[in-house]
């Protein structure tokens, strides 16, 4: 019994001394929160205890900042690869664009230089294109798409931007066969610009080559002097440049000499021709360029001497 009491009085005793501590702590909080009221004074406590729990705060939220700022670049960079993938095939597009109209400006520029050929001469023309070439060294042909249905005939010369590519050889009525001026059985009747001088250039199985045999050692003749039809023989209209001379010497027998020529046209090259035949006069405009294509008169219907 003893006992008993003795441990009831420890409890009494414990239980005081914590109620007196309680209110001992609510008085300081009171006295605290008068004087904190009234001047201020745990002002500069409290920024201090802000300074040391803002790392504890920022530590805290570290994980979600980080996860958020991790999502933003995720996105960000999908957004861009997007953007990016857009923007190139914006630029394709537009290269593809730039090399088609660089494509279009070649034609425009070769066209001109077709039609320039004829600019001046009381010519009719028809513009071809074409659609295969054979250039083995026996046979230099092309074929065109032209034929007798759009009034191709067989004779007709044909010329590109630079010169005479040679004439008609077959028809048929949806295409025809040009013999080359480089064909080694070609030859066309030319004469030289400075000195009117006339001979015959032949064909010697080479796109850079023509041969001019036959030619009095006494004539006037260069390198460098430039070859163009003479007309004669009614086959070629007259003005039309063949080549230029670049070599000159004598033939076998020492009597002759004979005449290397370039051809004007580019045999090898270029995707278009024109067939060009000679117009009546009262047809023909001498200063202004041919008439187009579409609206010329054909040589079979207008009666014109052909070839």
């Amino acid at each position: 019994m003893a006992q008993s009491g003795s441990s009831s009085g420890n409890l009494f005793v414990e239980g005081g001394a914590g109620t007196l501590k309680l209110l001992a702590y609510l008085a300081l909080a009171v006295v605290l929160m008068v004087a904190d009221h009234r001047g201020g004074y745990l002002d500069t406590v409290r920024t201090s205890a802000g300074l040391l729990t803002g790392p504890l705060y920022r530590l805290a939220g570290a994980p979600a900042q980080l996860a958020h700022t991790l999502s933003d670049h995720f996105t960000t960079q999908r957004t861009l690869l997007a953007e990016n993938d857009v923007l190139r095939e914006q630029l394709l597009l537009a290269n593809a664009r730039m090399d088609r109209l660089a494509g279009v400006q070649v034609e425009n520029q070769r066209l001109r230089e077709l039609l320039g050929g004829t600019r001046g001469l009381q010519l009719n023309v028809q513009l071809a294109g074409l659609i295969d070439i054979d250039l083995d060294p026996f046979r230099h042909r092309l074929v065109i798409d032209a034929g007798s249905r759009r009034g191709v005939a067989e004779g007709l010369a044909v010329i590109d931007g630079e010169g005479l590519v040679g004439q008609v050889l077959s028809v048929t009525p949806m295409n025809a066969t040009v013999i080359l001026v480089s064909d080694p059985s070609h030859a066309v009747p030319v004469q030289v610009v400075r000195t009117g001088l006339r001979a015959i250039a032949y064909g010697t199985g080479r796109t850079d080559r023509l041969e001019v045999p036959s030619i009095p050692l006494s004539a006037d003749l260069r390198v460098g002097d430039v070859l163009e039809t003479s007309g004669m023989g009614g086959r070629f209209p007259a003005g039309f440049k063949v080549g230029t001379i670049e070599q000159l010497h004598p033939d076998d027998t020492r009597l002759f000499a004979v005449a290397e020529a370039r051809p004007a046209a580019r045999l090898d090259r270029g995707g278009e021709v024109l067939l060009v035949w000679s117009a009546p006069e009262s047809s023909a405009d001498p200063v202004g360029p041919p008439a187009p294509a579409g609206r010329m008169r054909e040589p079979a219907a207008s009666g014109e001497n052909r070839p």
